[in-house]
């Protein structure tokens, strides 16, 4: 079924825009996403629009940047139109869109089949929950070891550092992993996320595939491993690193980017350690196989590869949809606004924020989806 459109209108001016996008997108604790690295222009040449509204969405903190610039940008061609995306985490996110209460819920990890079950008591007349990869990108490792702006760490390492079995600075595992380095003996201290988080699920699963003798701990939104401390969301890691010398934390790259901190490079036994960054992100995001079924983009990753350029630490944003049976309330403007997201305009948009876009078949196969959606 296509989508009866009006031709959005650029009615707002830019300071309208970001006025508007500080007052729907709002964020859950210390997940407060403002100030975007650079300066970015909200106004798109002939974006469709839906027809107009208010939507309710939720989740990932993650994606929470670049779900600001895509609804400053829907709102600022869409007269209209409020999209209101909190940033409350992916767990929490999926439960709200279980509950009912949200049109989509953003997710960094895949459902359980238990939520699929679920989810059909939301998507009416047979309809069920899907995942639709809308963004991606490195979860980086940012530290804070005065005198080191360079630091290659492998799974292993990691594992140990984030289990509390490796506790300084100038540990030998670190050392000879970084020579010539001078590294200080300092103690080290690891921040994990004390919310559910898919950030922390994609970096466990990580370490579980990668160094399963250093994590033994199964993946799991909430954090599994040893000691530590915690804080809450992404930006809230990005606080305690900023303050804490001797710390260790993960966070999307643009996090570390806009707050200028060092982040890790990772040594994957090829022949250099890999930069997060988003082209070497995107390289993981190619070698990708898509593992849903019946119209299901959930996305397999090889997070224990050894090829050049290929950052291996990265983080899939889904949008969780039902496939049918949408509150026909919301539906059209759903439809409208996860379009525009999922196509040319909104996937730029992406790279320029610290995101890798979805690319190749991938993204083709997510707009049909977004198309179909009844």
């Amino acid at each position: 079924m296509k989508l009866s459109r009006t031709r959005g209108r650029r009615a707002l001016g830019l300071g309208a825009a970001l006025a508007a996008g500080a007052l729907v997108l709002t964020a859950c604790g210390t997940d407060d996403n403002s100030g975007l690295p650079g300066a970015v222009d909200f106004t798109v040449d002939d974006l469709d629009c839906g027809p107009g509204g208010t939507l309710l969405a939720s989740g990932s903190s993650a994606q929470a940047n670049a779900m600001e610039v895509w609804v400053n940008t829907y709102q600022a061609n869409c007269e209209g139109s409020q999209i209101n995306y909190k940033a409350t985490g992916s767990g929490a996110g999926v439960q709200e869109f279980l509950q009912g209460t949200t049109a989509f819920a953003g997710s960094d990890s895949l459902l359980s089949p238990a939520e699929v079950e679920e989810s059909r008591r939301v998507c009416r007349d047979g309809g069920r929950a899907i995942h639709l990869p809308m963004a991606a990108g490195p979860i980086a490792l940012g530290y804070n070891v005065p005198g080191v702006p360079d630091l290659a760490l492998d799974a292993s390492t990691l594992a140990r550092i984030f289990d509390s079995a490796i506790t300084r600075w100038d540990d030998p595992a670190i050392a000879a992993l970084n020579p010539g380095v001078d590294l200080p003996d300092l103690a080290i201290t690891p921040f994990h996320r004390s919310d559910g988080s898919g950030t922390t699920e994609n970096l466990t699963t990580y370490l579980h595939e990668s160094a399963p003798e250093d994590w033994p701990h199964e993946p799991d939104k909430a954090w599994r491993g040893r000691g530590g401390q915690s804080a809450d969301g992404s930006s809230g890691l990005v606080g305690m690193v900023q303050q804490n010398e001797g710390a260790i934390a993960y966070f999307e790259l643009s996090y570390a980017h806009q707050n200028d901190l060092d982040t890790v490079n990772v040594d994957t036994g090829a022949d250099e350690p890999v930069e997060a960054t988003v082209d070497n992100s995107s390289n993981a995001i190619g070698q990708a196989e898509v593992v849903g079924e019946d119209g299901d983009l959930a996305l397999e990753l090889d997070y224990a590869t050894r090829e050049e350029g290929v950052y291996p630490i990265v983080l899939v944003t889904y949008e969780i949809v039902c496939d049918g049976g949408n509150d026909p309330a919301t539906l059209d403007l759903t439809r409208a606004f996860l379009d525009y997201t999922a196509g040319e305009e909104g996937q730029r948009a992406l790279a320029e924020i610290d995101y890798a876009p979805i690319s190749g078949d991938v993204i083709e196969q997510v707009r049909n989806r977004v198309e179909a959606m009844d």
